[in-house]
């Protein structure tokens, strides 16, 4: 006699069991990626609430602000602030703008450029996860970050009902990670990219992912951006974290 009625699922026992060929249901739907394409890929259909999603890059610039634009702004139309971490270079309001970003609800916040010696850099991304209030969440990690630091966020990450996303090196790929969600990015040609599936709740994926990239520029806003160069660009609102503890 069976233990469980045939139409029970293992996912209606408990949300973190699934069947090996199937993809995992998380708590809670995801949050849409804007690609049709990842979201039929991931867990709930989308981005995880409640855990970290870890990037991994050749080099910033690849196209990970164009892949994370859409479910940023999805947050900001929700009324939610976007909080960015530790950004490896300027970002141009302008070009964030274009993607359908508010800037004015998107705060960044530089923790690295006058830490207190022995301090730990991660920590207002930390406590920004376990607020619970803020709508979606980046941060550029420091490379070689330890396992168990990694741990900690991810644990954090548990009281964030949103998109977290982690940015970290490729050579990170061979150590060991916390992540529910692990994708390697690489560029695939002019607003191209490329996206390996090195960990998820559910089968092995063999093959990339291959997603077209809204244009850095397209040809209107080209023409836009020349008629407004006498226009001073929009500033975006930063931080400076210092930890006086």
């Amino acid at each position: 006699m069976d233990r469980f009625p045939a139409a029970l699922a293992l996912q209606d026992l408990h949300p973190g069991l699934w069947l090996g060929h199937q993809l995992g249901r998380p708590r809670g739907d995801g949050v849409t990626s804007g690609f049709a394409a990842l979201d039929a890929q991931l867990p709930g259909g989308g981005w995880p609430r409640r855990a970290l999603t870890e990037l991994l890059l050749p080099h910033p610039g690849v196209g990970e602000v164009r892949l994370l634009a859409p479910s940023l702004a999805t947050a900001q139309r929700g009324g939610r602030l976007v909080m960015l971490f530790d950004p490896p270079a300027q970002l141009s309001a302008w070009a964030l703008a274009q993607l359908g970003l508010d800037v004015e609800q998107l705060l960044v916040v530089q923790t690295r450029t006058r830490v207190v010696p022995g301090s730990d850099s991660l920590w207002a991304f930390e406590q920004a996860l376990k607020s619970g209030h803020v709508g979606a969440l980046v941060a550029w990690l420091p490379p070689r970050l330890r396992a168990e630091r990694l741990r900690r966020l991810q644990l954090a990450a548990q009281a964030h009902d949103g998109a977290a996303f982690v940015l970290r090196e490729t050579a990170a790929e061979q150590r060991p990670s916390a992540a529910p969600l692990r994708l390697a990015l690489r560029a695939a040609g002019p607003d191209m990219l490329a996206l390996r599936v090195l960990k998820r709740r559910g089968p092995p994926l063999e093959s990339p992912i291959t997603l077209a990239l809204p244009p850095v520029l397209s040809d209107a806003a080209r023409q836009r951006r020349s008629a407004e160069r006498v226009l001073p660009a929009p500033a975006l609102t930063v931080a400076t974290f210092v930890d006086l503890g």
